[in-house]
């Protein structure tokens, strides 16, 4: 079956010839002027604009700038103090652009500041998309996906239990696996790595990332509950040619990155990517005989080509292989100790992982805004975990394909776009002598209708229509819409349908972490759980104004997720951990308010508020959704002087949560008091050093007040007895941590 559909896919595609995949409307590019013959000097601060359109950017540190314009923009403008203004046409659905500017000698003295923000949202989108630039990423500066939302206050962070070391996010105070995570509009963060995969793409190898809330287009799908993710690597055809990062930190973690690029034409060219990590010291520093982090090494690879001809074809073509062994659990415990009472507990774990995937394309040059396009990918994945004297080994096999037909209608005021997908999953897991199995099969198509009928208003309509194989047909509805009843005032709504198949056991191996009994229904047909399936709507409001000489950004976000059905996963009571479908209530109210400002020259401030409101029902009733904070409020501040040095700082306070029926006794909680946590402050910061256009040092301290939530493990002393717990985190499970390293950059 797969092997027919991928020929039908890859037979009508090249009939078609072209992709709705490529062609998006994201801009990205360098300003540059020649000092010398064989020197290109990139220009900081210079402005880009799509004419026609209130759509701007300005260029970072090293030129390079990012863009999102509508289909109908030809050109786009380009200014710098004391140079001359140019204007470069665009090619049809030319997506990189290099430009020069002339010095202009005769000019007076005119001093105009200006600067690329670290995270954007468009205007003109009618989804709220914040796009995260490198200025930002860079903000953490090492690391993986996992840890690269540290200043960005719409996601939460937070361990997911004291033993393994793995961070999950939260959107919308959701779980992980409700946000869509992609790497270039494919998905990639899910199934078996729902939560291991966050640490499989290291922020050096990150170019940028969008972030919605809620309901998502259907071109990307049905499985978006909280919103999307969307990873964008860095491009072998644009930017640096190499790109080199260490780091090393207090608590004996080391990393190395290397991104390199070669252009062998003006259409060819190849990355290549590479990462390092060793834990290597064993620290304890709550106290508890346990290993904060466990010892081990990841290896990670990547190599990507890409062509794009002059006559509108693109192709690109990757692979990506991981490695990765990690051993942690009691400070005296070594690999291969028997597992048996009296002897120290152990975890082990060890995931390989190879990817490949191909996109190809055609944009059709004489029809605007038409194109027609390919996506592939394929995933393998084989964990072996060791609880104790738990057992998980897992295997998962994937196949992707999205074809998409990109045109308009009358007028490119009309855009629709239609097409198929088909993805398929094969899952093997075997846990505590029980073997679970699932192969399953979803085929859907989709249309989508995107209306612009003015500046001030425009809207987005889709449908898809999907067949499980275990499941049955459903229906996927979205739409989107934007209006802007002042020129830096958009008011957007949203409302959709989402639907998604639960992996229990990977998305909640933090309860692996101790003798909790996992109760699930059955070993065949998805745990025999019905598919999760929600309902999301959203309201947001951005308003940009000038306070003082300098723009502000204020915004308000609402979104409202009910679910129609959901997979319950109930840890209440002490001993066990059972699963089964809702048979009641479940909802989740976000609210947010946030405010960007340039408070002085090259300082930022941005301020955040967020409110959740979570309850699901559970077989003793409605209650509130365990370890979720209901407030969050959150300050960054950067600063940047003349002389290149930046400074961040970040300081975040969460509230209480609300912790299920367990012995207080070891939890850091006052005996016999409620069952919530107490709230806490984080503070991270962070020193760069620019000593070039080409390096950069920095010098950093994560928790710098060193607050750990403590006595973390219940029962620690008998790791083997029926009480032993490491999943009932709510605060940090790492003390204080300073960093160093250094990056630098070939142009």
């Amino acid at each position: 079956m797969r092997g027919s559909f991928l020929t039908i896919f890859l037979a009508f595609s090249l009939l078609l010839a072209g992709s709705a995949v490529f062609a998006q409307n994201e801009i990205t590019g360098e300003v540059y002027t020649i000092k010398t013959k064989k020197h290109k000097q990139p220009l900081e601060g210079a402005m880009v604009t799509a004419i026609g359109t209130n759509a701007g950017a300005t260029t970072d540190s090293s030129g390079r700038f990012s863009i999102n314009i509508p289909d109908t923009v030809t050109a786009l403008r380009i200014s710098y103090v004391g140079y001359l203004t140019d204007t470069f046409i665009l090619s049809p659905g030319q997506t990189t652009v290099s430009i020069e500017l002339i010095q202009q000698h005769d000019l007076k003295e005119v001093v105009i500041r200006n600067k690329m923000k670290s995270t954007e949202i468009s205007m003109l989108d009618p989804i709220k998309m914040e796009k995260i630039g490198q200025t930002e990423l860079y903000k953490a500066a090492c690391c993986n996906l996992s840890e690269s939302f540290e200043t960005t206050p719409s996601v939460d962070v937070s361990f997911t239990d004291a033993v393994t070391g793995y961070k999950q996010i939260k959107l919308l105070g959701l779980a992980g696996p409700y946000t869509l995570i992609t790497r270039e509009n494919i998905p990639d963060v899910r199934g078996l790595a729902a939560i291991t995969g966050l640490t499989f793409t290291p922020g050096t190898w990150i170019e940028s990332m969008q972030l919605s809330k809620g309901t998502g287009s259907v071109v990307n799908g049905f499985e978006s509950v909280a919103g999307q993710i969307n990873v964008e690597l860095r491009k072998p055809f644009a930017g640096d040619r190499a790109i080199f990062n260490l780091y090393q930190s207090s608590q004996g973690r080391t990393e190395a990155n290397a991104v390199v690029a070669h252009k062998f034409s003006d259409k060819l060219s190849t990355g290549l990517m590479l990462h390092f990590n060793s834990q290597w010291a064993k620290t304890d520093l709550n106290n508890d005989n346990y290993v904060d982090a466990p010892l081990g090494n990841q290896l990670n690879i990547l190599n990507r080509w890409t062509y794009n001809s002059t006559s509108g074809w693109m192709f690109q073509a990757g692979v990506k292989y991981l490695y990765t062994k990690v051993v942690g659990g009691a400070l005296n415990y070594t690999e291969g100790t028997p597992q048996i009472q009296g002897n120290p507990w152990g975890y082990t774990n060890s995931i390989s992982r190879l990817e490949d995937w191909a996109k190809i394309a055609k944009v059709f040059k004489s029809r605007p805004a038409t194109s027609v396009g390919l996506q592939l990918s394929n995933t393998n994945h084989d964990q072996q975990s060791l609880f104790g004297t738990r057992d998980y080994t897992a295997c998962q096999n994937s196949f992707y394909a999205n074809l998409i037909f990109q045109t308009y209608i009358n007028s490119t005021s009309h855009i629709i776009k239609v097409g198929a997908s088909e993805m398929i999953d094969n899952y093997k897991e075997t846990f505590e002598q029980n073997t679970y199995t699932r192969q399953e099969q979803v085929t859907g198509a989709f249309a989508e209708y995107a209306w612009n009928p003015s500046s001030k208003f425009n809207a987005v309509a889709g449908l898809r229509y999907d067949h499980n194989n275990h499941f049955g047909g459903f229906a996927t509805p979205r739409l989107h819409l934007r209006y802007a009843p002042f020129k830096k005032t958009v008011i957007r709504a949203s409302a959709g349908r989402a639907q998604r198949t639960a992996n229990i056991l990977a998305e909640n191996a933090g309860f692996m972490a101790g003798n909790r009994r996992f109760i699930i229904p059955s070993t065949t047909n998805a745990y025999g759980l019905n598919p999760e399936v929600a309902w999301n709507t959203g309201i947001n409001l951005t308003h940009k104004f000038k306070l003082g000489l300098r723009e502000a950004v204020l915004s308000f976000d609402y979104y409202y997720t009910w679910f129609q059905d959901q997979v319950v996963t109930d840890a209440e009571y002490t001993g066990f951990v059972k699963f089964y479908n809702l048979a009641g209530k479940s909802y989740a109210h976000s609210f947010q308010a946030q405010f960007d400002y340039e408070l002085l020259h090259n300082l930022n401030l941005r301020a955040a508020y967020r409110y959740l409101n979570i309850m699901t029902t559970y077989t003793d009733g409605l209650k509130e959704k365990p370890l979720v904070p209901q407030h969050r409020a959150f300050i960054n501040a950067d600063y940047t002087t003349r002389s290149k040095w930046k400074f961040d700082y970040t300081v975040q306070w969460i509230s209480e949560q609300r912790t299920p029926g367990i012995d207080h006794r070891h939890t850091g909680l006052t005996p016999g008091g409620p069952n919530t946590s107490p709230s806490y402050i984080l503070m991270n910061a962070q020193i760069t050093k620019v000593l070039s256009p080409a390096f950069d040092v920095y010098l950093g301290c994560d928790n710098i007040t060193n607050y750990m939530q403590h006595d973390a493990i219940i029962n620690p002393t008998s790791p083997f007895s029926p009480g032993f717990d490491a999943s009932m985190i709510w605060g940090p499970m790492m003390g204080r941590n300073i960093f160093t390293g250094v990056r630098y950059r070939i142009k």
